[in-house]
């Protein structure tokens, strides 16, 4: 399985990315991390993790935006019952601050997790304009798979430094560490969540 990851996993980070962004709530973000920290042991380069997530956000935010908010619209939502319930709940205040904020929501969107899978197609049925749903879209796709990816990657590196020159007891404080900063991100975007 590791064989795998570390010899033809770009296409599968590109592909979860996308399937994410697209509006399936997939783990893309983690899996950014994960070859964020595969490119700092070697087996990729850095900026190719960071131009595949980047891509495959941006690809997937278009399809999502086109197919599901666009052609789909809100005659798609009214085909289930389940997802008509969902829909009357959170589609009026997402066109509302959509409304409002239109660009700013669709490039912070990218790092909020309810977001990074909804505001595509939210943009697509508030009838966002879009090349400046494109404009915004890359523009928070290349920013989150930058900050992500660095980010793992410096990371990971420090795991495996403190771990060669420490011991394992440096490893585990750095890799302890990074858990605690994980879990403080997490519960800022659960913050911001919770004011949406």
């Amino acid at each position: 399985m590791t064989h795998f990851f570390t010899n033809n996993g770009l296409p599968l980070l590109f592909a979860v990315v996308l399937i994410e962004s697209f509006g399936i709530p997939v783990p893309g973000e983690t899996a950014l991390i994960a070859f964020g920290v595969l490119a700092a042991q070697g087996h990729y380069s850095i900026a190719s993790v960071i131009a595949i997530a980047a891509a495959g956000a941006i690809v997937g935010d278009n399809l999502g935006y086109w197919l599901i908010g666009r052609l789909g619209g809100r005659a798609l939502f009214g085909r289930w019952r389940w997802l008509n319930q969902y829909s009357d709940r959170v589609l009026p205040r997402a066109e509302s601050l959509m409304a409002r904020h239109g660009g700013k929501t669709v490039f912070f969107g990218r790092f909020v997790s309810i977001l990074r899978y909804t505001v595509a197609w939210v943009a697509g049925v508030s009838r966002m304009r879009w090349w400046r749903f494109l404009f915004w879209n890359a523009a928070g796709g290349i920013a989150w798979a930058t900050a992500v990816g660095l980010i793992s990657y410096y990371g990971g590196q420090a795991a495996a430094s403190a771990i060669q020159s420490y011991g394992l007891y440096a490893g585990i404080a750095v890799v302890f560490a990074i858990i605690i900063g994980w879990f403080g991100i997490r519960y800022a975007h659960e913050q911001v969540e919770s004011r949406l």
